[in-house]
């Protein structure tokens, strides 16, 4: 369904766009259906803040609707540092003044505190619910993407792989907003990165999919997975 691809608010970058080719549209159907074809991906998220960005480096259950990682800030203080582990409504966070690269495959059992994952006003929340909403149990109409105004950017390169950069479309209350969310996506229809911009942040959110191997996440206390 054409409602169930990300949209957020924020411009597109200059450039010249076209309508998407028959076999781009059905790789930008299927490259959400991808990431849940594989179970789960690792990932980088980038957030912006006006305190410096933080860093979740990571991991997302496509399947179990899970994520995980570890959170380093760059360019300002480690307050923010530690363990997290998210649902699509709970944040699981666990701080550590040094945080180690990545996150260990077997969570802590204690030391997390709980909160609401929040739906507005935290680019760090925002950031994580998209990650989470990158994958679908089944592809979306490639007939009614480029009716609805995904379009096609340009091509690119993402850590050696040939990809084609695309945006979604509008969605079907919000006419005007296709463009504000770009795909970078494999001859195949696999998603190798995603930029969104998030609320009044002036740079937008990075999700690269790295190569590391997908290790299935194991949930921590009061964590319960959507199977």
């Amino acid at each position: 369904m054409v409602a169930a691809f990300l949209l957020a608010g924020g411009g597109s970058d200059p450039g010249t766009p076209r309508a998407l080719t028959p076999d781009e549209a059905n790789r930008l159907a299927i490259t959400r259906f991808r990431n849940y074809e594989a179970h789960g991906r690792t990932v980088t998220i980038t957030v912006p803040g006006t305190a410096g960005d933080l860093i979740v480096t990571g991991s997302v259950d496509y399947r179990g609707k899970l994520g995980y990682g570890v959170v380093h800030g760059t360019g300002r203080n480690t307050s923010s540092d530690g363990l997290i582990e998210w649902t699509a409504t709970s944040a699981f966070v666990h701080p550590m003044a040094h945080a180690p690269a990545h996150a260990p495959a077997s969570p802590p059992r204690s030391g997390w505190y709980s909160r609401p994952l929040q739906s507005s006003g935290t680019s760090l929340d925002s950031s994580l619910a998209i990650a989470l909403s990158l994958g679908n149990d089944r592809p979306d109409n490639a007939q009614l993407l480029p009716q609805n105004g995904a379009a096609w950017w340009g091509r690119d390169r993402v850590d050696g792989h040939r990809v084609d950069v695309m945006t979604g479309p509008s969605s079907r209350d919000r006419s005007g907003t296709a463009g504000n969310v770009r795909y970078w996506v494999g001859s195949d229809g696999t998603m190798y990165r995603v930029r969104v911009s998030v609320g009044s942040e002036a740079e937008p959110v990075v999700i690269d999919f790295d190569a590391r191997t997908y290790v299935p996440i194991k949930a921590v206390p009061g964590v319960t997975p959507t199977r």
